[in-house]
């Protein structure tokens, strides 16, 4: 019992010893943390991805047509209440909430003092919520608009027909395009459109209770039969916040809508139709969830392997430690897999405790590092599943590496063959491997990358096109890697024991070649592929930014009647500030813009412009000379006329690459200044464009009676969903970066810590022999500077450099100037510049701390 419980004890007391060498246990939990980190990170990404995915196409939908949409032809009163009573009953038992039911009348000609206005009757259940009252209250009767009732100085009271409708009861604020988001669904029959001659439209009067709209319909002579000419129920649920949840959704609207049609065809009904508005939307949030999936899947591999290599790493140095412990348990007859288990019983607990730290972190900082969407409990589960994966798989990697290192050393004997090994290693070129890999990716990424069509919208980015950044940085870390170890294994021969600071740390370099180079490309990797990661992301954001400026003009763009245009009308006073008047024409192969250099920067986003010089420009444009009119020339080209359409030819003053409103393509942006009255007329397009958001002109113009048309905004002028999806996957790839560096940081960290006996001896003799403290500490700052350096110079150029290749080609809309560019990275460079120097320090330290307190004698017995 007692050889029992002798043989035993290493194994009992092994949690206590791992105490003995904390900076092993510390590798190896941060080591455990972040390869967990990384693989419950990559699922939760992914489900954050479809959750905004699904976010932002609610942003888009209607908020009333997350569900079931029901509609009909022309009815009847009574059959429009008989199918509103099945959809209320089915509703409920389907789960839904109840119905918002709108009912439209048709266009008919109204009667009021005389005079004649085409109307429409509407009822909405909680529109009046939703309509700003000017004047009276909600007794029972209509609401007239505010533009009909102060044109003609009608009031309260007033009954239409020759009195025979209900009563004026309120006067609200006319509704303008585009309408606040709850009368999105209804917008076309809600807003009057004064514009669009070729869409029937009149004023809209608001019935305050289904009795008054039916009393309305019923007295209305031109309405005769009364018929609701647009019934329609929605339903007002929250929008949903996962793909899971929208398709859960989508299955009961199918439900209700084959529930409902049975009902009223066997109640013999007309048709009340089913649609499922939201259907498409779900269906691309799914494929943005399954890109972004897809995408980072073998970078999630990637991950996973980099965080078991270094368990590896610290499993092996914890076997050079615990060698003499070993060979004597070996001597005494334990198995290889005996000794493994020593290997999981001292450092299993720091790497569980690390693994679980590792998917905690994951979950926490999910805001900060991945996309902005909601995740479900069941997503939590599978992230902590994959994460629990890893942790066994790291713990079974631990004990077979040490079992097969004591299997070959202490059983075959074969002590030499991993050196073998290793030197066979060093000789395979992996670089040439590495990067045919890097140019598959390129070319998946120049034939398939950032592609998207009308009828699918995401960009087609192949994984493999994704990878691309990742493996031209690696194949430049293998080659610096190679190209360093030849220097260190050629260093012998150097002499500059003048500087011996310098000597120094070439020698240790030169011993410690594997660790060096190990570091290195891992380094390399972290750095260039932090660069790549953040400089692609990054460039998607400002391409967006940057794009939606051009084609709108600034925040907002609204078309405006030639009155504005030609000075007749003034802007209203609270536009005049923010917002510019721009005309617009075309032909002779040109876009002409007419604008006022002296409010054109109010309005128009001109700092999207490249090189920042366009108010400069402007005060170039001015009256026309011999020479035609002096123009700024966007898009030039040698084919580029300067042919001006009714108009003298331009005499271009300067060139721009790109310009709001006509982005790329070919134009020329004149001054007002420089054309007649006459001229001007002759401008069909004009638009009023403003830093303002497009409600905000909307309103102003709609009070000062002008009209308006097309209106257009920054948000909703492109499909961010492609920009979003590709910045989502190159996020995941930023993380992958930061992850490497720590890696890194804790291999240099720990290479330091392992020679740690052999610096300090080193370190002591060196003093003693009359080296100044501070030359020892600087020639330790030499050797890991040098490491640093050459890890941060080489990983940010190339990463650099392969973001600037890469990112206009996952640009989703390359057909639209400006081409995307890589953003300023220089406070990434900074920050890598100041976290690097600080662990040189650190590293520089952790070196030279021992020295001043070792005893010399006491190091060269042991």
């Amino acid at each position: 019992m007692r050889s029992r419980r002798g043989l035993g004890l290493p194994w009992r007391k092994a949690p206590r010893a791992a105490l003995s060498s904390p900076l092993t246990m510390i590798t190896i939990a941060a080591t455990a943390l972040l390869s967990c980190f990384l693989a419950m990170a990559a699922v939760l990404h992914t489900a954050a991805a479809g959750g905004a995915a699904t976010g932002y196409q609610s942003d888009t939908v209607c908020p009333d047509l997350y569900g079931p949409m029901f509609t009909t032809l022309p009815v009847s009163l009574d059959t429009a209440d008989a199918m509103i009573d099945i959809v209320r009953r089915q509703a409920a038992e389907h789960g839904f909430s109840t119905p918002r039911v709108s009912m439209h009348s048709r266009l008919a000609d109204t009667s009021l003092r005389g005079e004649s206005f085409r109307t429409r009757i509407s009822y909405a259940e909680q529109g009046l919520d939703h309509l700003e009252l000017v004047r009276g209250d909600r007794s029972p009767g209509l609401w007239m608009g505010a533009r009909l009732a102060s044109a003609r100085d009608f009031g309260l009271g007033i009954r239409g027909n020759g009195a025979t409708l209900p009563a004026v009861t309120g006067i609200y604020t006319d509704l303008e395009r585009p309408a606040p988001r709850w009368w999105c669904s209804q917008q076309h029959l809600a807003v009057h459109n004064r514009i669009a001659d070729h869409i029937p439209s009149g004023f809209v009067f608001f019935a305050t209770d289904r009795e008054t709209f039916a009393e309305a319909l019923r007295s209305h002579p031109d309405l005769a039969p009364p018929r609701i000419e647009r019934l329609s129920l929605t339903f007002d649920d929250p929008a949903p916040a996962t793909p899971a949840e929208a398709t859960a959704r989508l299955d009961r609207s199918r439900e209700l809508i084959a529930a409902v049609s049975a009902q009223v065809r066997a109640q013999g009904l007309p048709e009340l139709a089913g649609e499922l508005p939201f259907d498409q939307s779900v269906r691309i949030a799914q494929e943005a969830q399954g890109n972004v999936a897809f995408s980072i899947l073998p970078l999630a591999g990637l991950s996973v392997l980099v965080g078991c290599g270094g368990i590896g790493t610290v499993g092996l140095q914890w076997y050079q430690r615990r060698h003499g412990q070993l060979r004597l348990l070996a001597s005494r007859g334990s198995s290889p897999g005996a000794l493994g288990g020593l290997a999981v019983a001292e450092l299993g607990l720091p790497l569980l405790a690390g693994g679980l730290t590792g998917m905690a972190l994951a979950r926490l900082l999910l805001p900060v590092y991945g996309p902005p969407g909601e995740i479900l409990a069941a997503d939590l589960w599978r992230g902590a599943l994959v994460a629990a994966g890893v942790l066994v798989l790291a713990l079974a990697l631990l004990a077979v590496l040490v079992a097969l290192r004591a299997h070959r050393e202490f059983q075959l004997g074969r002590l030499g063959s991993r050196r073998r090994f290793a030197r066979i290693a060093m000789l395979v070129p992996w670089e040439l491997l590495t990067a045919a890999l890097a140019l598959l990716g390129w070319l998946r990424l120049r034939d398939h990358g950032g592609f998207g069509t009308l009828s699918d919208p995401l960009p087609q980015v192949d994984p493999l096109a994704l990878t691309y950044p990742v493996f031209v940085v690696l194949t430049v870390g293998l080659l610096a890697a190679r190209l360093v170890w030849l220097l260190l294994h050629a260093s012998r021969r150097t002499r500059l024991w003048s500087r011996p600071a310098l000597q120094l740390a070439i020698r240790r370099l030169a011993g410690a070649k594997a660790p060096v180079t190990g570091v290195l490309v891992i380094g390399v990797l972290a750095i260039g592929t932090l660069a790549a990661g953040t400089g692609i992301a990054g460039g998607q954001r400002q391409a967006l930014d940057t794009k939606t400026a051009m084609l709108v003009g600034g925040t907002s763009q609204l078309g405006i009647g030639s009155s504005v245009g030609l000075g007749e009308v003034p802007l209203p006073a609270q536009l005049r500030d923010q917002s510019t008047v721009v005309g617009r024409l075309t032909g002779a192969g040109n876009i002409v813009l007419v604008v006022d250099p002296a409010t054109f920067t109010r309005g128009a986003a001109t700092e999207a412009v490249p090189g920042g010089r366009v108010p400069r420009l402007l005060d170039r444009l001015g009256a026309p000379g011999p020479q035609g009119i002096p123009a700024i020339r966007v898009g030039h080209t040698a084919a580029q006329s300067v042919a001006l359409p009714g108009l003298p030819d331009a005499h271009p003053v300067a060139d721009l690459p790109a310009f709001p409103l006509i982005g790329g393509e070919h134009g020329y942006v004149i001054s007002r200044a420089a054309l007649s009255a006459e001229q001007l007329e002759l401008i069909p397009d004009w638009r009023v464009v403003s830093a303002a958001p497009v409600r905000e002109v909307s309103a102003a113009l709609g009070a000062a009676g002008l009209t308006l048309h097309n209106p257009l905004d920054r948000t909703t002028a492109l499909d961010a969903l492609p920009f979003y999806v590709v910045e989502w996957a190159f996020s995941y790839v930023s993380v992958l970066g930061v992850v490497l560096g720590v890696v890194a940081v804790l291999g240099l960290l720990v290479a330091v810590e392992v020679r740690r006996r052999q610096n300090a001896l080193a370190g002591a003799l060196l003093l003693r022999m009359g080296l100044r403290p501070r030359a020892l500490f600087g020639s330790h700052l030499l050797e890991h500077g040098a490491l640093a350096g050459l890890a941060i110079a080489t990983g940010v150029t190339c990463g650099i450099i392969v973001a600037g290749f890469a990112v206009p080609r996952f640009d989703p809309a390359r057909w639209l100037a400006p081409r995307s560019e890589l953003p300023d990275l220089s406070p990434f460079v900074l920050t890598v510049l100041v976290i690097g120097a600080l662990v040189v320090a650190l590293a520089g330290w952790i070196a030279v701390r021992s020295v001043r307190t070792a005893r010399t004698a006491e190091l060269l017995r042991a």
